[in-house]
């Protein structure tokens, strides 16, 4: 539903980039245009072919707990005793930045620099919501008690409407970051000190070693045979 991601990952395509190039560039815009799906602060998986080997790889970039945390510790945070599924306790180490990087090293050819130029370009200039983003975001404005998620995400005291420019002028200082020095502009410096600071507010106990140390994990995938088709 967002035609600025394809075209992101068109564009790189068209300037010789490889599908995990294209792939990282269109992550990076969606990040921009559905927040509430994508984004920065999550996880990724990634299953690669790759056509000259004949190897599939696979990319587990989920990110861990953060140092302090048990099971009694959040169930006893959590009214009904279970684990809640928003808020401070939800929040594991973001691992999609790491993921790009490692996905990058091993398979892609283009920098970061040209890789998340589309979407920095976006979250400068604006775009124009969607009339499906609009509809899912409401939902997430709702829930929102932190001061800076409203004033990111609901700028002007309300969630934006379908055909309005949005801007993240934040996200395109972060991605400047990743850009200008790589995974160590997302999980050291400016950006970092903000997860960490707002993740303290909530009193969650996320340190500086969780970001830094944070490093995914390539699997072997399970494969199964279908009427003679290896899955």
């Amino acid at each position: 539903s967002q035609p600025l991601a394809s075209q992101a990952g068109a564009q790189i395509l068209a300037a010789g980039g490889n599908a995990i190039d294209a792939a990282i560039a269109a992550n990076a815009v969606l990040g921009l245009t559905e927040p509430m799906m994508n984004g920065i602060g999550g996880d990724l998986f990634a299953i690669v072919y790759e056509a000259k080997t004949g190897k599939v790889y696979g990319l587990n970039a989920s990110g861990w707990a953060a140092s302090g945390v048990t099971a009694d510790l959040v169930a006893a945070q959590s009214p009904n005793g279970r684990m809640p599924q928003s808020g401070v306790w939800s929040v594991t180490v973001p691992g999609m930045v790491a993921g790009w990087d490692a996905l990058r090293a091993k398979f892609g050819t283009k920098s970061f620099d040209e890789l998340l130029a589309p979407a920095i370009y976006y979250a400068e200039h604006g775009f124009p919501l969607g009339e499906v983003t609009a509809r899912l975001w409401n939902p997430a404005e709702r829930g929102a008690g932190n001061a800076a998620f409203k004033a990111t995400f609901a700028p002007g005291g309300h969630a934006p409407k379908a055909g309005e420019e949005f801007k993240n002028p934040g996200y395109a200082a972060s991605l400047k970051r990743i850009a200008k020095d790589g995974k160590q502009g997302f999980y050291t410096g400016p950006t970092a000190d903000a997860i960490l600071a707002t993740i303290s507010a909530e009193g969650g106990t996320m340190t500086a070693a969780d970001l830094t140390e944070f490093t995914p994990e390539w699997v072997n995938t399970m494969t199964t045979n279908y009427r003679g088709w290896t899955v």
